[in-house]
């Protein structure tokens, strides 16, 4: 074995280029990640998040919240995390509240906040709404943080199971253009693979790079977002087993890197 092979069987994604999707702190810690694997980030945000277009709806279900008048909260992304952040909101101990997953989870106690409930199984707003619905049997006050863009499943399956919900938009989600150097970086296969880490991702990927090389991986965080991904038309090389980041990166590891002289080729 060759001291280069041995580096890469050290370090699994040694001379991977990989584009993370989003900046920020996310961002920062997934390229962390990355690096500890021995891969290269490219963080090149494809969505960011802008304020809601009903602030008045939101300060006063945060306000309720504060006062105790919500028996559940439910997290449905990391982003919803960032938004209570920085309102400082203020949730009592007697409020549960549920992640939708692993990662959702961390954020909220990186803030300080308390986690009740991560789906077992089905990391899914039909799981968390599963699961809530299994542990209430009588009808509760439930608040649903969620994006502009989100599907209605858990509210509508609170709500059919007889529970009281109020469903506040936290943040919308918008597109964010690539540089042109990125643009070019995918289009001839110097990024070796694609991080799909939702729906909206799945779309802007979808969007801003037609000509994705056949060679690129293309790994999505889990089966919704793949199935979101396909339905944009992208072509899903691996899906994570978990909806966890570490998840994600460990199912990149297992591919092999395309030698130079494939990625290049004419």
């Amino acid at each position: 074995m060759t001291m280069t092979e041995s580096k890469q069987e050290a370090k699994p994604l040694t001379g991977w280029r990989v584009l993370v999707p989003r900046g920020g702190p996310w961002g920062d810690s997934v390229a962390a990640s990355l690096r500890s694997q021995g891969a290269v980030p490219v963080v090149a945000p494809l969505i960011n998040f802008a304020p809601t277009t009903d602030q008045a709806s939101l300060d006063e279900a945060l306000a309720q919240l504060a006062a105790g008048e919500y028996d559940w909260l439910t997290i449905t992304s990391a982003t919803t995390v960032d938004v209570l952040f920085a309102h400082r909101a203020e949730i009592p101990a007697r409020t549960k509240i549920a992640a939708v997953g692993e990662t959702t989870a961390a954020a909220l106690a990186a803030v300080g906040y308390h986690v009740d409930l991560v789906p077992e199984d089905d990391n899914s707003a039909e799981g968390m709404a599963r699961q809530i619905i299994a542990l209430e049997p009588e009808p509760r006050r439930i608040l649903t943080l969620r994006s502009e863009i989100a599907k209605p499943v858990l509210t509508r399956s609170l709500i059919k199971a007889g529970h009281h919900v109020s469903s506040v938009v936290a943040y919308r989600t918008v597109g964010v253009p690539v540089t042109e150097r990125i643009l070019r970086d995918v289009q001839n296969g110097r990024i070796n693979a694609i991080l799909v880490t939702s729906g909206s991702v799945a779309a802007q990927v979808r969007e801003q790079f037609p000509d994705i090389p056949d060679t690129t991986l293309l790994a999505a965080i889990g089966p919704r977002t793949a199935k979101d991904a396909k339905k944009a038309g992208l072509p899903i090389s691996v899906i994570a087993d978990r909806q966890t980041i570490d998840a994600l990166i460990d199912a990149v590891s297992h591919f092999t890197l395309p030698h130079a002289a494939d990625e290049f080729a004419p």
